[in-house]
C-alpha cells in the first residue's frame, strides 16, 4: 500500500507575514525605545507634580475651613460654647455648663440682685415665660444644690415672696457688716460737704463754709475719719490754711475710675 506524499507549495507561493508601514515598504524601522522611556518619565514627573499640588490645595482648604486638627480664629471652643443658649421655656432641670444661660440661672441672678422679697408672679413677669409652679420647682432645685455644695445661703420664702438669705449660723459676721455700713452712712450734710470737696479740690475749709453757709469743720473731720477726704497741702493764703481733697477710697465708694468720671455739674439735678 503506497503512502501519499503531501504536495509542498513552491517557495514563491509560501504565505508571507503581514507587514505594517515601514516594514511593508522595506524601509528601516527607527528604534523608539529611548523616546518611549523619556515620555514615560515625563508623564510620571507630571503626575507626581499634580499630586503634590492637589495635596497642598487640600491642606489649604482644610486650614481655611478650620480642619486639619488646627482650629481657625473663628472656630474656637469658647465661641462655640458661648453660643449655647437654652430657651427659657425649657423647664428641664440639671446643672448647666459654664457658658449656658438657663431659666434656673436667671432666677438665681434675679434673687441675688434683689434687696427685697420677690413674688412668684413678679419673677414670671421678669422672665417673660414659665409659670409660678415652674419657678417654685426651680427654687427647690437651687436650694438642693446649695445644700449639696455647702453654700452659706438659701432662698427663703418671706411673706408672699422669695429672697436669698444667709444661714443663721453666720449672723454674727453679717451683723458686724451691717454695723459698719450704718457707721459709714453719710448724712445729707456730709454728702453736701463731700460734693463740694470733690468738685472744688483742692479747697480750703473757708470756701466750703462759704458755699454751704454753715460751719464745715465737723463734717470735714467726719469725712476724714471715714477715709473719704484727706489733707493734700496748704494754701498760700494768710495763715496757710489746709487744703482738702478726696481719696482713693472715695473713688471706690462711688464706683469711679478717676475724678474725670464725675458727672458735670450741669447734669446734676436736685432730688424730687
Amino acid at each position: 500500500m503506497s503512502k501519499k506524499r503531501k504536495k509542498s507549495l513552491p517557495e514563491t507561493e509560501q504565505p508571507q507575514p503581514h507587514l505594517d508601514g515601514a516594514e511593508a515598504s522595506g524601509s528601516d524601522v527607527p528604534d523608539t525605545s529611548e523616546n518611549d522611556a523619556d515620555a514615560a518619565d515625563t508623564i510620571s514627573e507630571t503626575t507626581s507634580a499634580e499630586a503634590q499640588a492637589n495635596t497642598v490645595t487640600s491642606e489649604k482648604e482644610a486650614d481655611d475651613s478650620g480642619g486639619g486638627g488646627i482650629a481657625g480664629p473663628d472656630d474656637t471652643a469658647e465661641e462655640r460654647e458661648s453660643t449655647q443658649v437654652t430657651d427659657f421655656g425649657d423647664s428641664t432641670s440639671g446643672i448647666a455648663t459654664d457658658h449656658e444661660i438657663t431659666t434656673q440661672r436667671v432666677i438665681e441672678a434675679i434673687l441675688f440682685a434683689s434687696e427685697s422679697p420677690l413674688k412668684l408672679s413678679k419673677i414670671v413677669s421678669i422672665l417673660g415665660v414659665g409659670s409660678a409652679r415652674e419657678i417654685r420647682a426651680h427654687i427647690q432645685e437651687l436650694n438642693h444644690r446649695y445644700e449639696e455644695t455647702g453654700a452659706a445661703f438659701r432662698i427663703e420664702k418671706i411673706a408672699d415672696g422669695y429672697q436669698m438669705l444667709t444661714l443663721p449660723a453666720y449672723n454674727t459676721w453679717v451683723r458686724r457688716l451691717r454695723q459698719t455700713k450704718q457707721e459709714s452712712k453719710l448724712s445729707p450734710a456730709a454728702l453736701e460737704t463731700l460734693a463740694i470737696v470733690a468738685y472744688k479740690q483742692p479747697v480750703v475749709r473757708a470756701e466750703v463754709e462759704a458755699i454751704r453757709g454753715v460751719s464745715a469743720g465737723e463734717m470735714l473731720n467726719r469725712l476724714r475719719e471715714l477715709g473719704l477726704v484727706k489733707i493734700v497741702g496748704r494754701a498760700e493764703d494768710v495763715g496757710r490754711p489746709m487744703l482738702y481733697g478726696t481719696t482713693r477710697r472715695f473713688l471706690e465708694a462711688f464706683g469711679l475710675s478717676g475724678l474725670e468720671d464725675l458727672p458735670a455739674v450741669e447734669e446734676l439735678q436736685p432730688p424730687g
